[in-house]
């Protein structure tokens, strides 16, 4: 098995950072991740808001439910959607990055934002734009641990042929 495969058997959401602000190189990082994620027709068709400020997390967090990883890290990046996106591409760099994330020592959790037009409201998008969802980012705290982690489905469970059911 190799590393990019481990990596991806193994990534879990983390709510739990330490109490110190992002390297800029990691961030960096992390944001050109985000930036090289496939999208429908390569549209690209989105954009990323880096929020540190304390104040502005806590609004951002009020736009959902569980949002709590939000409040304990020290950056979230909001995903916004421009009109006519797919939310499959927001879904596509939101994994590029945790993934990158998770490679350079970093935890991230993904959290939704239920009351999306509450959150454009905060984030003061143009009419049409969407923010469903956020990545909470920072470092694990040292007791960090996935939460309720169960393990996954037999895979006969999740997989049909041809048709569902079969």
């Amino acid at each position: 098995m190799n590393e990019t495969y481990r990596t991806i058997l193994g990534l879990r959401a983390i709510r739990e950072f330490q109490d110190r602000p992002l390297e800029e190189e990691d961030l960096d990082r992390v944001l050109e991740a985000a930036r090289w994620t496939g999208s429908a027709k390569n549209l690209q068709n989105w954009a990323v808001i880096i929020v540190r400020d304390r104040d502005q997390i806590e609004r951002v967090a009020a736009c959902g439910n569980g949002t709590g990883p939000l409040l304990a890290a020290p950056v979230t990046l909001v995903l916004v959607q421009e009109p006519g996106a797919y939310e499959l591409d927001t879904g596509r760099m939101s994994q590029n990055i945790m993934l990158a994330a998770d490679s350079l020592g970093m935890a991230t959790c993904p959290i939704t934002l239920h009351q999306d037009g509450d959150a454009a409201g905060v984030l003061g998008l143009p009419p049409g734009w969407r923010c469903r969802y956020a990545v909470a980012l920072g470092y694990p705290a040292p007791t960090a641990r996935p939460k309720n982690f169960g393990g996954r489905k037999p895979i006969e469970e999740i997989t049909h042929q041809n048709s569902f059911g079969q």
